[in-house]
């Protein structure tokens, strides 16, 4: 396993963590359609100050969206960063390559990656193009929680190499992967609840609109394709739907952190240390995740929080990941090294 693949292998899980909060923030901060076009901006690859810079060609963009400086330069930095993520994902995959034959090195994990961050690229486009149809938003959001997953397993994987061969446990696998199914679950609860502007529908907490039963359409709330040339920017959906969503992801939160909780105490009882370490991380960030959902509805949705907030979830699908991967390879002190 050469160098530059250990290098890389740090830099893109960092790098699709940027990105993911980046995303986030543009979402959040109602930039998401800041450039009506896609690859560039008002058919330029840096945003406009102004529509006054901008040829003729370009008019009937700006007539369709009038020219937000600051809310093109969000976008644009996204894409940027995106397509950096881009780069280091298809270096990682030529250096998996050329190194295919050396011990130990990974192949399917950056095999797997390049055509997800290909799709993934795609989706940022129909989320401009479709008008920030939800259930694509959603898709985008959790296409970078899968790229995210997989680039941490990944790492794992290179800092496993040169270890000797240790006793998994098969049983914490199984449970850990149960987590990160229902985390999974809730992450895409939390971008459906994002993407139909649905977090505010709640502004009360731990009771909603005064009630833990308050009036909610649950049957028009999760009805994933709607028409097509509707702009779904700031919602489409009335408020039963939207408080339907909203109590779904709340009481779907609930239900992950007792999962997950219960997970951590197995963890913690029969993992060996490196299970312990992530247990002990990923009650904190479960902790802190929670509190920052609730600050999210008792203070209005301030956008650092939320923004943390969704880092946060990444921040806990890697964790869950990390954990998954320790106990299904279980390993020994590196070779060469004594034996503690």
């Amino acid at each position: 396993m050469s160098t530059l693949y250990r290098r890389l292998s740090y830099l893109v899980p960092i790098l699709a963590l940027i990105v993911m909060v980046k995303g986030a923030y543009v979402r959040l901060s109602d930039a998401g359609l800041g450039c009506p076009d896609w690859p560039g901006c008002y058919g330029k690859l840096v945003a406009p100050q102004s529509a006054a810079q901008l040829p003729a060609e370009a008019h009937p963009l700006v007539q369709k969206r009038p020219v937000e400086s600051g809310k093109a330069w969000r976008e644009m930095i996204h894409r940027y960063l995106a397509s950096g993520l881009g780069f280091l994902i298809l270096g990682l995959c030529a250096s998996a390559w050329r190194d295919r034959r050396a011990p130990e090195q990974p192949l399917l994990a950056p095999a797997l990656l390049v055509p997800l961050v290909v799709f993934q690229g795609l989706l940022g486009m129909w989320t401009v193009t479709l008008l920030l149809k939800p259930f694509i938003v959603t898709a985008h959001l959790i296409g970078g929680m899968s790229i995210l997953a997989l680039a941490t397993w990944n790492l794992q994987a290179v800092r496993d190499a040169g270890r000797g061969p240790g006793t998994a446990h098969p049983g914490l696998a199984a449970a850990a992967g149960i987590a990160l199914v229902c985390l999974a679950v809730q992450i895409f609860l939390g971008g459906w609840t994002s993407t139909n502007y649905a977090a505010l529908a709640c502004t009360d907490f731990p009771t909603c609109q005064g009630s833990f039963l308050p009036p909610a359409d649950f049957e028009d709330a999760f009805v994933l394709w709607r028409g097509l040339g509707i702009n779904y920017e700031f919602g489409v959906l009335d408020t039963p739907a939207r408080t339907a969503i909203h109590l779904v992801h709340r009481y779907g939160a609930l239900v992950t952190a007792l999962v997950v909780l219960s997970v951590l105490a197995y963890a913690l009882a029969a993992g060996d240390a490196r299970c312990r370490r992530a247990a002990w991380c990923i009650l904190a960030l479960l902790a802190l995740q929670l509190t920052l959902g609730i600050a999210n509805v008792l203070r209005g949705l301030p956008l650092p929080v939320a923004v943390a907030h969704n880092g946060g979830a990444g921040l806990l699908l890697a964790g869950l990941v990390s954990l998954l991967y320790f106990a299904r390879h279980e390993k020994g002190p590196r070779r060469g090294s004594p034996a503690r």
